[in-house]
């Protein structure tokens, strides 16, 4: 098939952030220690014309490319979008703790780039096979940021367990990929649909792989059982990397889920339904009961996005328009509330001192009372309490699992969601009730820091206030 130049539009954000990363790489190469910033500011400028570019190829009628191997969709747009800004915030929070280090070098960078490069591909994924090169280069990046700063033993220990089990859920992903093409002929999720809904269940090959991209899925989003690797990479992992990590991830992961099971798999939902609602339960119990008893507030925060990938899981298994799109928003709205939580820790640790455990937290409103303000809104929207978003992304959930019947699962699903609310709400009786340590360093940050910050935390109460715009977005995708 000839090479057509117009395929080129619909894929130019991937390009920018392609064209950031190498620009970064090669020029760093050249750049003296104290011009390292120019890193920082190609990076942001990258990404604001990647954001740029999904507004100028979006909309309008769905194509499929690239010999049907990438679409560019109502999906595509949104959660490209999504993805960009939420890793633009990432890297604004990321910088001052960088130069804090001496780890302020180009190699984050070009990692966080090929990373987001990385879950774009995941996005706008058409084939089995873009899907899994996505997820590769979003993984690999991470796995290296994971161990970024060489003399931590903790990190390289974190880095470890995440590369492990990290390729033992891409292989289970692509084991269960090889069933599929061996029943159905095809790596194309038209093709692979219209083959499972002539085959259905009857075809145990199909079964069997079905079953295998689930544990997959499973292990991408961190969910219970396939959960153990999460606590350790985010309490072991440089605060940065976690802030990648634990933020636009579930995003790509939500598009994962969504291009394999419902692009390709939906004739057999039901199928696939019930492993999803044992995940569910499973994630929601055992996170929340899990993060009560933690000290450390990045484990505290590793075990609340089990308990959330729980939530997203509702959506995914009512089968309905309705809930793809309610578990769209969450996904959107949980990578939000993520970097704004992992962001305030960045801005309160200093060289020598890394805020990790919930007593660095204790009296922030008494040392700044914005920046204590903000995790607050942060922990409010993790908890579900109106009018935060979190509580809209929560009741949006629990109605489309109503709305199928399982009203035993949305009352299990409340009841570990008042569990949770005791750990969130602890953070904010710390912040504000408790007296801070006298030997706390003085807190200094940039104003670009605090308008990002602020944009962050403010944020979560508007599009709770008024969550009609980025709801209606979610929804016009699964018209």
């Amino acid at each position: 098939m000839p090479f057509d130049a117009a395929n080129l539009f619909p894929i130019l954000p991937e390009i920018a952030i392609l064209v950031t990363a190498s620009v970064v790489l090669v020029l760093d190469l050249y750049l003296k220690e104290k011009d390292k910033d120019i890193n920082h500011t190609l990076t942001l400028i990258g990404l604001l014309v990647a954001i740029g570019l999904t507004g100028a190829v979006g909309g309008g009628e769905a194509r499929i490319l690239f010999d049907g191997n990438v679409v560019r969709d109502g999906l595509t747009d949104l959660l490209r979008g999504a993805i960009l800004v939420v890793s633009l915030l990432a890297f604004v929070y990321a910088r001052p703790w960088l130069k804090d280090r001496g780890l302020f070098v180009g190699e984050f960078y070009v990692l966080g780039l090929f990373a987001i490069l990385g879950m774009l591909i995941m996005v706008s994924a058409n084939s089995f096979l873009t899907v899994y090169l996505g997820l590769e280069l979003q993984a690999l990046s991470l796995y290296a940021l994971v161990a970024f700063d060489r003399d931590s033993k903790k990190g390289a220990e974190a880095a470890m367990k995440y590369f492990v089990l990290g390729a033992l859920g891409s292989g289970m992903l692509l084991y269960g990929v090889s069933m599929i093409y061996g029943a159905t002929g095809s790596i194309e999720f038209g093709l692979v649909a219209q083959a499972v809904a002539e085959q259905g269940m009857d075809n145990k090959v199909l079964v069997f792989g079905v079953v295998f991209l689930v544990i997959g899925v499973g292990f991408k989003f961190g969910a219970v059982p396939f959960h153990m690797w999460v606590p350790d990479i985010y309490e072991g992992a440089p605060t940065p990397a976690v802030l990648l990590l634990g933020s636009a991830p579930k995003i790509a992961a939500f598009a994962l889920a969504i291009r394999m099971l419902v692009d390709g798999l939906e004739a057999i939902q039901p199928d696939w339904q019930g492993m999803l609602l044992i995940l569910a339960v499973l994630s929601m119990g055992l996170g929340n009961l899990v993060a009560i008893a933690q000290t450390n507030i990045k484990r505290m925060l590793a075990y609340s996005t089990i308990a959330h990938v729980g939530f997203i899981f509702l959506g995914l298994l009512a089968g309905t328009a309705q809930g793809y799109a309610a578990a769209m928003f969450y996904a959107i709205v949980y990578a939000v509330m993520s970097t704004g939580a992992f962001g305030i820790l960045l801005i309160l640790s200093r060289k020598g001192f890394d805020v990790e455990n919930l007593d660095d937290l204790k009296g922030l409103n008494d040392r700044d009372s914005w920046y204590a303000a903000m995790m607050a809104l942060v922990m409010f929207s993790m908890a579900g309490v109106p009018p935060t978003v979190g509580f809209m992304a929560k009741l949006l959930v629990l109605e489309s699992v109503v709305r199928i019947d399982l009203v035993w699962l949305a009352l299990v699903a409340v009841a570990f969601s008042i569990i949770g609310a005791f750990y969130y709400l602890r953070v904010v009786k710390v912040i504000y009730f408790d007296k801070p340590d006298p030997d706390m360093p003085v807190l200094i940050t940039s104003g670009g820091v605090r308008f990002a910050m602020s944009l962050n935390g403010l944020s979560l109460l508007a599009l709770g206030l008024f969550p009609a715009t980025l709801l209606s977005w979610c929804q016009s995708v699964f018209v």
